[in-house]
């Protein structure tokens, strides 16, 4: 018994061993087959996508190499490159792509890929024409034929990550190349049953400062969506190439600012609904950096709920801080057709229907059609608003540049609301060199022809209007208050307006006399229109309706046949005016012609009775302000030797045999004179420049024209300043520090102030102006003479 269970037990044993080695031998051979699948299937995959890569996608796939785990699903591929259809020019690269695919969900036809994240990837997109770089594999992958059979196998692309990547954009029609970096996005992807997409994204633009981050969501089903974006200081230089493709020449800068939401459909542009805050910051569009022809600091836009479908336009606020324009004028055309427009034999044509995709004319179409219905929808802005406005408006089209500024405009509205029964706006402003508007409007929104405008325009110097009034007259003023104030009242488009003109001491200059300029006996009608109070002062009644006003100018008609009949009359009256104004103006002032370096009689006369006066008082002493238009002065002296250069190499003369009757010659030369436009064009070829004045600008350099503008000064203090040191009379004589003005008389002057004793002449013919202010005709306009 003994000896049978050792037997027994040996066997035992030893069956054991044969177990454990079989065993071992088994899971050696395992191990080894798993060794042998993870050593060899990494690089049969490589091969095989590199194999049929084109096959499958048309287009040539490349990596470094690539680790496929078959147990645990994952997949590595390291410095994945797809190259563009048939080139060998790169289409995506990435550093490494990671995905795990969930391999038990095969077991139910179900294709996992449980995440998946690109990293670093460079993905290049290039348009021509419409045409994308990727329409290839779009074609590729959609079926021909769509089958109503749904399919057996599920696909699940979930934990879809993009970590740091770079996407250019290169357009070869306009052109555009452009790119953004730091590229974030995540997504928990889309189950097969699910209709929608989230997704988290970031990036920064790839030349410019700026970012973007926000949240992206939609049914692909029915493509509704959703996004919320936040905008941090970002350079809308992308849209230069654009903005190029629609002008001839200029320069664009602005950055944009937003946190806004919106939720739509894309099938229908119009079914949209925006809220939060868009604002575009330190915006310039111009000649070039340094001449902007619009800009403003900030427009800012808050938006409650802006829905064009729903009809619902709500603003918390719209307003622009420093808004500046500057519109220009040319022979031909004007500083805006000039840029935006191109030739066609003698026609300027538009550049915007160039045929070509244009993403500014695309959002600038997009807004027209969000804003198409605004006035007949529900709307409302609880306040608009323009702070620090600037407006310039120059005139190159006369014989001598017009300018005009309008600043600081300020423009306010509170509650503009489709549901009031009124709507206030108002606007201030005030007129460089001198002068004001206040306007004052009350709209009814429900109608568009009923309205109330009150109106005052104050103390705009008449000189401001000189280059048109010697364009057409030949005669400048040197003189003269503008006051024009009325009120409108508009029922369904009827009119009843009172509207009253007033010109306060207006005064006639010299005629001029050039080529430029036509004849006008503005002195006779001078002497019809204005009353002998010196005072142009008409009330004009408006009626009738928008369409078509009636002016009542019985007031001007009756006025002027009293002037005829009555005026004579009152000639030594006037007369008696005139020279008590004469004796204050020139015992207080000295005005200084365009070109003038040398006193005239009455100026002299002036001079010298200034030389009395300081002889017999040791103690009195003058102060002189040089008051210089420097802009006018320079205009014309820019002209003037422009002219001369081209006249005496047409006439042959040198310095030494040009005389005062060359002088008057050249005076009277048109600026438009076409032998002298060609020699200007010749001279200045190639350079942007549209005005004649512009052109003797170039032509004659900066320094030329500065130091002929010292001279003129210099000539000017020497002529004045001559007599009183003949009488030895000029250390009582002081002369400030030059100022450039823009002046009241349109013209360079010396104001004269004095320092101790008074001259009994001015003191006397100041009591005499004061009598004869404080009695009719001129004691209803007291007030606005003291303005």
């Amino acid at each position: 018994m003994q000896i049978e269970s050792s037997f027994e037990i040996e066997f035992l044993m030893n069956n054991k061993h044969k177990l454990l080695k079989s065993g071992s031998i088994v899971v050696g051979i395992i191990f080894l087959l798993v060794i042998l699948i993870l050593a060899f299937i990494s690089p049969i995959a490589k091969s095989l996508i590199e194999k049929y890569d084109e096959q499958i996608t048309g287009r040539q796939i490349t990596m470094d190499w690539v680790y496929v785990n078959p147990f645990t699903g994952y997949v590595h591929i390291s410095n994945l490159k797809i190259h563009e259809f048939k080139s060998d020019s790169l289409f995506i690269t990435a550093k490494s792509l990671n995905v795990n695919v969930s391999l038990h969900k095969l077991l139910s036809n179900t294709l996992e890929f449980s995440a998946t994240e690109l990293i670093q990837p460079v993905i290049m997109v290039d348009e021509n024409n419409k045409v994308f770089n990727f329409n290839d594999i779009i074609l590729k992958f959609t079926p021909r034929k769509k089958s109503n059979t749904p399919s057996k196998l599920h696909v699940n692309i979930l934990g879809i990550k993009i970590t740091d990547g770079i996407i250019h954009y290169r357009e070869r029609t306009v052109p555009v190349n452009y790119f953004i970096k730091n590229l974030n996005i995540e997504s928990p992807g889309k189950h097969f049953d699910s209709d929608s997409i989230d997704a988290k994204y970031s990036f920064v633009s790839g030349t410019r400062p700026g970012n973007m981050k926000g949240l992206f969501s939609m049914n692909v089903r029915n493509l509704n969506y959703r996004l919320e974006v936040i905008v941090h200081t970002f350079d809308l230089k992308v849209l230069e190439p654009y903005i190029k493709d629609l002008k001839n020449y200029g320069s664009f800068s602005a950055n944009l600012e937003a946190n806004l939401k919106a939720k739509g459909n894309f099938k229908d542009a119009n079914d949209v609904t925006f809220t939060g805050m868009l604002a575009i910051n330190e915006f310039h569009f111009g000649k070039n950096p340094d001449v902007d022809y619009g800009s403003f600091k900030k427009l800012q836009l808050s938006i409650f709920q802006l829905s064009p479908k729903n009809n619902k336009y709500l603003f918390d606020s719209a307003s622009i801080t420093h808004p500046c324009f500057k519109y220009e004028r040319y022979d031909h055309f004007d500083n805006i057709l000039q840029m935006f427009g191109k030739f066609k034999g003698n026609h300027l044509v538009s550049q915007a229907n160039s045929g070509n995709f244009n993403l500014l004319i695309t959002i600038g179409n997009y807004i027209a059609l969000l804003s198409k219905n605004f006035f007949h929808s529900d709307y409302k802005i609880n306040r608009l608003a323009v702070y620090h406005g600037d407006f310039t408006y120059n005139d190159f089209t006369l014989g001598e540049k017009f300018a005009v500024q309008v600043k600081p405009i300020t423009v306010i509205s509170d509650s503009i609301d489709r549901h009031r029964n009124r709507v206030s706006v108002d606007f201030k402003t005030g007129i460089i060199p001198s002068g004001n508007v206040h306007l004052s409007l009350s709209i009814n929104p429900k109608k568009n022809g009923d309205f109330d405008l009150s109106y005052h325009l104050n103390h705009l110097p008449a000189t401001l209007i000189n280059p048109y009034l010697i364009a057409y007259t030949s005669y400048p003023l040197d003189r003269g208050i503008i006051e024009l104030n009325g009120a409108w009242k508009v029922r369904n488009g009827i009119i009843n307006s009172r509207n009253h003109l007033e010109i306060i001491d207006p005064r006639l200059a010299k005629r001029i006399h050039n080529n430029d300029t036509k004849w006008f006996p503005a002195g006779l009608v001078m002497s019809i229109i204005r009353d002998r109070g010196n005072v142009i002062d008409y009330q004009i009644p408006i009626t009738g309706n928008l369409k078509r006003p009636d002016y009542h100018l019985k007031d001007v008609l009756f006025n002027a046949l009293e002037n005829i009949v009555v005026k004579p009359a009152t000639t030594p009256y006037r007369l008696y005016l005139k020279k008590i104004e004469a004796e204050i103006e020139n015992s207080l002032s000295l005005k200084w012609e365009m070109h003038q370096s040398t006193l005239n009689n009455k100026q002299t006369k002036f001079v010298d009775g200034l030389v009395k006066f300081l002889s017999k008082n040791k103690d009195a002493s003058i102060l002189v302000h040089q008051k210089l238009y420097t802009t006018k002065e320079k205009e014309y002296i820019v002209l003037f030797e422009a002219k001369k250069r081209y006249y005496m190499i047409a006439q042959h003369k040198n310095s030494l045999n040009f005389d005062k009757n060359d002088t008057s010659l050249v005076d009277e030369m048109s600026i438009r004179n076409k032998s002298f436009t060609k020699y200007l064009d010749k001279h200045t070829k190639g350079k942007l420049l549209f005005t004649v004045q512009d052109k003797c600008v170039m032509l004659l350099g900066s320094k030329m024209i500065n130091h002929k503008l010292a001279h003129l000064i210099n000539e000017r203090a020497t002529a004045f300043m001559e007599n009183f040191r003949k009488k030895g009379v000029d250390k009582q004589i002081r002369f400030a520090a030059s100022e450039t003005v823009i002046p009241f008389n349109g013209y360079s002057f010396y104001k004269i102030t004095y320092k101790g004793e008074f001259p009994e002449s001015l003191l006397k013919a100041y009591r005499k102006m004061n009598e004869l202010n404080n009695e009719d005709p001129r004691k209803e306009y007291k007030k606005d003479r003291k303005k």
